[in-house]
This record gives C-alpha cells, sequence and structure tokens, in this order.
C-alpha cells in the first residue's frame, strides 16, 4: 500500500546540514573562543586581581586559563585544518563568492530577520553569512597568531605590536560572536529553528532550511 506524501510532511522532513566532524570542530572553537573571550575582557577590564567565576570553580587564575583556552583554540585549529581539509577549502571557496543578486539580499535582510522574508540567494551560504565567515576566520586567525607571539615574547617591539593586534582582534570579533550567536540561537523569528543545524544531529526541518537556504536546500533533495 503506497503512503502519500504531503507538503506538511515534506515541510518538517529533516535534512542534514552539517557533518558530526564540522559540528565538533564548531563545539571546540566556539567553547574555547566564549572561554577567550570571557577571561580576556574580564582581565581588560582590570579585574585581574579579583577571581572570576571560572577561576574560582577551577582554582586557576583567569590569566593562566585564558593561556589554555588560547593554546587550546591553537590546537583545534591546526587540528580541524589538517583533518578537515577538504571542509575548509569548501567553507572557503563558499564564502568568497558574490553573486549580482547579494545586495539585494543584504538590503532586505534587517527586515527579513524579523520575517523570514529573505531575498533570494545562491549557494550554501548566505551573502550575510559569507561575510561573517570571511571577517571571523580572519579575526580567528589574527587573534591566535597575535596570542601565540605574547606567550613566546617577554617585550620589546614583537610584544607590542602582538597586544596591539590582539586586543584589536578581541574588539572586532567579538560584536560579530554575540551576533553569530543571537542569529543561530534562532531567537529572531527569520532564523527561528536554525540553531538544530549545528545542534541534535546537524538536522533541521526542510522549511527551516528553504527559508534560509533555498538552493542549497533543493539541491540536498
Amino acid at each position: 500500500m503506497r503512503t502519500r506524501t504531503t507538503a506538511a510532511d515534506t515541510a518538517t522532513e529533516p535534512v542534514r546540514r552539517n557533518s558530526a566532524r564540522a559540528r565538533w570542530l564548531h563545539a571546540g572553537v566556539y567553547a574555547t573562543t566564549l572561554v577567550l573571550l570571557g577571561t580576556g575582557w574580564w582581565l581588560t577590564l582590570g579585574q585581574e586581581g579579583r577571581p572570576s567565576l571560572l577561576a574560582e570553580a577551577t582554582g586557576r587564575s583567569d590569566a593562566e586559563i585564558h593561556t589554555g583556552a588560547g593554546w587550546a583554540l591553537a590546537a583545534v585549529a591546526v587540528g580541524g585544518a589538517l583533518i578537515g581539509r577538504r571542509g575548509l577549502r569548501s567553507l572557503l571557496a563558499d564564502s568568497v563568492r558574490f553573486a549580482k543578486g547579494d545586495m539585494a539580499w543584504l538590503r532586505r535582510w534587517p527586515a527579513a530577520a524579523f520575517t523570514g522574508r529573505f531575498a533570494p540567494h545562491s549557494g550554501r551560504f548566505d551573502p550575510g553569512q559569507r561575510i561573517a565567515n570571511v571577517a571571523m576566520l580572519v579575526l580567528l586567525g589574527l587573534l591566535i597568531a597575535s596570542g601565540v607571539g605574547l606567550a613566546l615574547s617577554s617585550g620589546g617591539p614583537v610584544f607590542v605590536w602582538c597586544n596591539l593586534i590582539h586586543r584589536w582582534s578581541t574588539y572586532l570579533l567579538t560584536p560579530l560572536i554575540l551576533g553569530h550567536i543571537l542569529i543561530a540561537s534562532g531567537v529572531l523569528p527569520g532564523y527561528r529553528g536554525v540553531w538544530r543545524s549545528m545542534h541534535l544531529g546537524g538536522r533541521l526541518r526542510r522549511s527551516d532550511a528553504e527559508r534560509v537556504w533555498p538552493e542549497w536546500t533543493r539541491r540536498s533533495r
């Protein structure tokens, strides 16, 4: 006996957006980055003599936690680049491509984030994601490189430059990360349900995927 598939069934049908390897790498990067930003801002705001809740819980100073999280992020980044070379190449290729209709998408984006009526776009990522991907990759690279430079130098011009780069990378990366969390959480109506693409098996409802990534969703059938 044939089972009839309705439009409602198709809309709720799960679509796999990200592999397990990509999700674990994403988790490693955001966990270490959040610790870095939390302890980094704590120290920047002059709280070095006052242990944070994380420092009290671990019995380590915030400076030690910050340094350890920095080395952990560097290890995750290097390991991820080596193990997931093909995925990294795809991420870069998909992030640096731009189409003629991207400006129209960007103009409609502020309202679409609340209405869900995004302008059409092609590719795995929407134009906003592509810009954010490039910016975050560059800033994370600068953050890691300057952090390693600070850890390995004790003074002189190298230390001064690394400190300057590290601070400005933090200032620029922080709002990007906060914006990413806001969008990825699905709090905004236009992005409802997208958090599942990186959690709970990397599967989200087809209707949610079609709203945000229409062409990619059609290709994934």
